[in-house]
């Protein structure tokens, strides 16, 4: 073969191979592209709750491993300083995912295009305070901060509310920004949820993440009625329903449900604090299952705006089993309810018709 044909073979070749790993390295870099990044509000940032998510969204934990967020965090005047802290260690920690830190009293910068908002600031109540002053306190916060939202929010803002009376200030928050829709706003029940899977869990002695589908119905009050009647445990032999595995009823119908109610007072009598940690780690999971999709065939409980279903009065903030996929949740339908459950769903419906009653004439 003539030495210039050989040449020029061996060039064309080279340019080949050279062309393929120039194609190779971009699809690479294609793929390494990092995401833009989503701004994040949390509510009462300088308080236990938020000092206990706000490192958990920076980690990745609710939005996942290689989404970079902007925080913006907002609480009131006197606690400005505190809030300073909060925003100073997070610079500290230097977590990669996070690419910047919006610390404020203002209520319009807080919520200046926001994709998630979560809801922790709220007035607590105090010993000698009525119901109604409570409600009063936070309709006056919660019609404040929609005006905020409403204004200023990105369009597709999802807004996750766990300051209490959580349904209720969520069913206000909806009622003062009109144009985020009803689908967006929910509230934590989660924490519920997750609570009932962790007795369960206990009882039985297997791991929290073998069993599923327990449900929290309605408000996220000493009403709420966890549910275990759909709710499975994986077995080496299958899956088996929590019911058959527990084999007594009468627990499963009086004590387990009491002490789902009662978990939040008894943390408190126990740390004379009320729950941060486990209120954090079940907001990040709520809203990294609405953003990223439930497991196939799993649901979960999220408080959400009533359509009818289960014969729960239409334009409440209840609790019900959901699943979710590409950012939209959707509430399980035709599950069985007999007359146990019927009961008690009608008993925390009632308390949040109450609840609401009360709200609306704080508004008036």
């Amino acid at each position: 073969m003539d030495h210039a044909v050989l040449l020029q073979k061996i060039l064309v070749v080279s340019f080949i191979v050279a062309l393929f790993w120039k194609i190779i390295r971009y699809m690479c870099n294609l793929l390494n592209v990092e995401k833009e990044p989503v701004r994040v509000l949390v509510t009462g940032a300088a308080g236990q709750i938020g000092y206990a998510i706000v490192p958990m969204i920076a980690k990745g934990v609710m939005l996942g491993p290689d989404q970079p967020v902007i925080l913006h965090l907002l609480d009131i005047e006197p606690a400005a300083e505190a809030l300073n802290g909060v925003k100073m260690e997070l610079i500290d920690a230097a977590f990669p995912l996070l690419k910047g830190v919006i610390a404020t009293t203002d209520p319009i910068e807080a919520c200046m295009g926001v994709n998630i908002a979560v809801m922790v600031g709220g007035f607590p109540r105090k010993e000698g305070m009525e119901r109604k002053d409570v409600m009063s306190k936070n309709v006056s916060i919660y019609k404040a901060q929609a005006s905020a939202l409403e204004k200023h929010a990105a369009e597709d803002c999802k807004v996750l509310v766990i300051a209490n009376p959580a349904n209720t200030n969520a069913l206000i928050l909806k009622e003062f920004a009109p144009s985020i829709p009803e689908k967006n706003i929910t509230c934590l029940t989660r924490l519920d949820h997750n609570r009932a899977l962790g007795l369960i869990s206990e009882s039985l002695d297997v791991q929290v993440s073998d069993v599923k589908n327990v449900i929290i119905w309605g408000n996220h009050s000493s009403t709420q009625y966890p549910d275990v009647n759909h709710a499975t445990v994986r077995t080496s032999s299958g899956e088996k329903p929590v019911r058959e595995l527990v084999s007594d009823d009468k627990w499963l119908n009086a004590e387990f449900i009491t002490t789902v109610q009662q978990r939040g007072t008894a943390i408190i009598k126990a740390r004379k604090l009320s729950s941060a940690l486990s209120a954090a780690s079940a907001a990040c999971d709520h809203i990294r299952d609405w953003v990223l999709g439930t497991p196939e065939g799993t649901w979960v409980s999220m408080g959400v705006y009533s359509d009818g279903s289960y014969g729960i009065q239409p334009g409440l903030v209840y609790s019900f089993p959901v699943t979710c996929e590409k950012g939209k949740w959707s509430i399980v339908q035709g599950l069985k309810i007999d007359e146990f459950s019927r009961s008690k769903m009608d008993a925390t419906a009632k308390e949040l018709v109450e609840e609401k009653s009360l709200a609306y004439s704080c508004l008036n």
